[in-house]
Formats: structure tokens, sequence, C-alpha cells
């Protein structure tokens, strides 16, 4: 075996998304030394604009991608399991559509997807009666038959926070706002240099190199001269928001005749999400946004169940993300898989690259575990059994049916919190709702309010352990607040950052 020179790190990690957060948290904790460089915010991009769903994919089985349900649902459990404060269980209604699947097909369905991988303590599927219940009532008279079953809602970009923070606390580098400007094989190692937002360069090496960029996958192998062995589809997936449309609790899943599906789920207590859309996208991933013939659509397909109309003047925001997915000759954007593909390139021996292509947030722990395994030969000294899908990820060390112990714990500790604060800092937080209060004997103690039930101590600690930098990084990955705020609010938030960041020096006397 070619003996490996020495190095800064055994693995370096460009992207800061859920995948190479997922790579960064399982190396960490298999003893090896790891950087990871974000050149934005972590969940910047594709990572923060999905579902916010933990899911096997219930269309995925008309493609015939078995295997990939199969994964996603075991991992559904696991996730719910190490982070029950981000992830819980949200109960779908599916109506019959006449004119597209039969009945007896998605009777069929729900069946495989209910025992393919497990449902771990989740409600079965049924049938439903639509005249009679109450997740009837919203939708038009004609749908009078469909089916439940159960999947799980998550926080997408605290999910990516919570994988840094204990890749972190595990010994990982992590470095926001960091972008990669040059790589190259030097020595049997990588030479890889970063730049950070006020323009300091800084040079590290790394025995392996995992690019996590998503869209941006094969411009950092040109970075780095690497061959690019794949082509990339980028799909764009947008989604909208609109006030609530009815009462309940449940989410709808909707079939399209297009042959797409649309999920409109509750949000945020008083809003509803709609999404999503999948068609190619041939811009810069940059520029993503969500189109006014998106929003149209979205709207339509919903329009065509609900009672009540919905249309584009309803909309309250919108967002847009930019798959990157394996080019696989697939006619239609929604046709093309989902699955991952880990490409290593190592000629001759050489320092390796391993690229990822593909995935979807709940399956990003087994990529990780894939990554690790594909490179295992190029680092004899990472080893260790699977350990991720044990631990618990920050704040989530309580019983996964425990949320509502956990948030009458934290109203009987901190008497001064509303019901709905404490609800939305358990959700977010979990147990590392209690450390941060620690101390508070009145609402005082928190600071300022800066908006909503956002306080100064709040956005300390987002800052100080989660590498907030700016308003948006809080507001729209953080809390998820951005709906409850104006743009007074937003603009004193990213003031008392800034402040906070750069605090006036002091004049010397005299």
């Amino acid at each position: 075996m070619t003996e490996i020179p020495p190095s800064d790190f055994d693995l370096a990690i460009v992207g800061g998304g859920i995948n190479g957060c997922g790579v960064a948290r399982d190396a960490a904790g298999r003893g090896a030394k790891v950087v990871l460089f974000e050149k934005g915010d972590l969940a910047g991009a594709t990572s923060s604009a999905s579902t916010k769903l933990i899911h096997g994919g219930l269309r995925y089985l008309e493609q015939y991608e078995f295997r990939l349900v199969h994964e996603a649902l075991a991992e559904r459990g696991v996730l719910w399991r190490i982070s029950p404060h981000l992830t819980h269980p949200i109960r779908f209604v599916l109506p019959h559509h006449e004119g597209l699947r039969p009945r007896w097909m998605l009777r069929l369905g729900l069946f495989i997807y209910d025992h393919l991988g497990g449902r771990g303590g989740l409600q079965p599927a049924e049938s439903l009666d639509l005249t009679a219940d109450e997740v009837g009532k919203p939708l038009k008279r004609k749908y009078k038959h469909g089916f439940a079953y159960t999947d799980c809602q998550t926080d997408d970009a605290r999910l990516v926070v919570l994988n840094a923070m204990d890749a972190h606390a595990r010994g990982a580098d992590i470095r926001v706002g960091a972008r990669v400007i040059a790589a190259q094989r030097e020595g049997g190692v990588w030479r890889i240099t970063s730049e950070d937002m006020a323009g300091v360069r800084t040079t590290v090496t790394a025995k392996a190199l995992v690019n996590a960029t998503g869209p941006w996958v094969n411009d950092t192998l040109d970075i780095a001269g690497a061959a690019k062995p794949s082509g990339v589809r980028l799909v764009q997936g947008s989604h909208i928001v609109t006030k609530k449309l009815y009462d309940h609790d449940r989410a709808y899943i909707f079939q399209n005749g297009d042959g797409r599906i649309v999920f409109t789920i509750p949000w945020q207590g008083d809003f509803t999400m709609i999404g999503t859309t999948d068609r190619d996208w041939k811009a810069a991933p940059e520029k993503i946004e969500a189109s006014a013939e998106e929003i149209a659509y979205l709207c339509a397909a919903v329009d065509e169940y609900f009672e009540r109309a919905v249309t584009p003047a309803d909309v309250v925001w919108a967002w847009s993300g930019v798959r990157a997915l394996v080019d696989d000759g697939a006619s239609d954007a929604q046709e093309a898989t989902r699955d991952y593909v880990l490409s290593l390139d190592a000629p001759g021996g050489e320092a390796p690259v391993l690229s990822v292509y593909g995935g979807k947030i709940t399956t990003y722990r087994r990529l990780a575990e894939a990554a690790l395994k594909k490179l295992a030969p190029h680092l004899p000294a990472v080893g260790g059994p699977s350990w991720t899908g044990k631990a618990a990820l920050p704040g989530g060390d309580f019983p996964r049916g425990g949320v509502e112990v956990l948030i009458g714990e934290l109203m009987e500790q901190y008497p001064f919190l509303a019901p709905a604060h404490a609800r939305r800092l358990v959700r977010s937080y979990g147990t590392r709702a209690f450390a941060w209060l620690d101390g508070a004997t009145a609402a005082e103690d928190l600071g300022e309010v800066l908006l909503a039930d956002l306080t100064a101590r709040e956005v300390n600690y987002l800052m100080d352990k989660e590498w907030a930098r700016t308003a948006q990084d809080v507001l729209y990955r953080r809390s998820k607040l951005n709906l409850r705020a104006s743009a007074e609010d937003e603009a004193r938030l990213a003031a008392y950052i800034a402040k906070r960041l750069n605090p006036t020096p002091l004049i010397p006397a005299g």
C-alpha cells in the first residue's frame, strides 16, 4: 500500500448542505480530522428548498425505484428517533380522482409502501369516506373516496445545522463563508485554498476530498482539475405558501393529469405550503426563483381539488430550489431518478476526490455511510462501525413521543414563556432550549424582542453556536420566522446582527 503523506486533515468537504454536513458528522465521529468549506450559509441552497418531508417517495414506486423507497422508508424511522424535535409524523390524505389512477392501484401502492421499509410505529394506511370524514370538507363534492397514510415532516435547514453542530462537537472544523477557489493534487494530498468573506485566503492539505456542492458539483471538479464522470440534470422545484386553506392538521397529496403530484401541508399554524414542481433548469443555479408560470401551475393543481378557489393572489411567499440529479436520460424531469451516485476519482493512486450526484434529504445519512465506505481504502486510519443512526442529533436526546412533555417542562421551568413560544423553541432546539435559556427568570432576561417572539438571546445563540451571520440566515433558515417579519423587522434584525459582529470600538481617552 502506498504510504499517505502527512496532512492537516484526513478529509476536506466542499459544500455545507445536508450531504456535506452528513459526511462531516459521520467522519468526525469515526475519528477523522475533518474540515468543511461552505461558500455561503449552511443549507443555503437546495437543502433549505425542500418540501420539508422525511418520506419514502410514494410516487417513486411507479418508477420501480424499490431500493430507493425501501432505504428512505427505513431512514424515516431512524431520523424520527435521532431528531424527535425536528421530525414528527404527519397524516396525508390522498383523494381518489376518477379520471386518473384506479382505486385498486392506489390501495396496492399504499400496501407496498406500508410494508416495504417498515412503518416503525407510524399509523398504517386506511381507506376514507370523504363524504363523512372531516378531511373531505375542504374538497369538491365530486371527491367521495380516498386514502390516508403517514409520513414525517422535518425542518430541512435545521437538520443540516444540527449535523454540522454535531460534527463540530466531535472535532470537525466548520468554515462557513469560505469559498474554495483552488484545489490541486500535490505530493499525494489535496492542497486546498479558500477565501473568506473578508478576502482572507487560507490553504490547508487533506488526504481526501468530498465534493458535495449539489448543483455546482461539476464546477467544483473543474476547480480541482478532475474528470467529470457524469452529466448533471438540474431540476427546478418550487413551492408557494398561502394563508391557511383548511382547519385540520392533515396534509393532502393530489394527483395531476400530467403525472405529477402536489402536496398541501399545514405550515406554522397559520399557513399552507403547496409544492412542488419538476422542470428542467438551464440557467445558473444561483439565479433560481419561482416563476409566475410555476406559481400558476401550483394554484391550478390544488384548485382542481379544493372547494375554495386558490389563485396566485393568495400566495404570501414562494421559494425555489434546484436539484442536481444524475442525467439518466429520462424524458421528463419528474421521472429522473432521485437516487444518489457517488463517483470516486483517484487515478494512479493519487489523492481521491469523491463527488456526490443526486440524493434526497431523507437518505442523507445512508449516503454519508456509503461515501465513507468508498473512501475507506484511501483513509485506512478512519474506521469504526456505523454509528449515526443511534446517536441523537443535538437537542434530540429525549423519546420521540416526548415533545409535549418537553414543552410542559420548559414552561414549568420558564413560566414567562407563552405556549406557542415554548412549542417553537422545543420544535427548533429540543433539549438545547434549556441550555440557552439557563438563568432567565423573566421575559426581560431574554433581551430585546426583535420580531414576533424572537429575542436577542436567541439570536446570540444562533450566531455563537449555529454560524448565523445575516438576518436571512436567522429568518429563512434557522427560525423560519420570515412570514412573521415585516421589512422593518428584518432591517432591525440585520442592524442588531451587524452591530454584534462589528461592535463600535472604544475611543481612547484624551
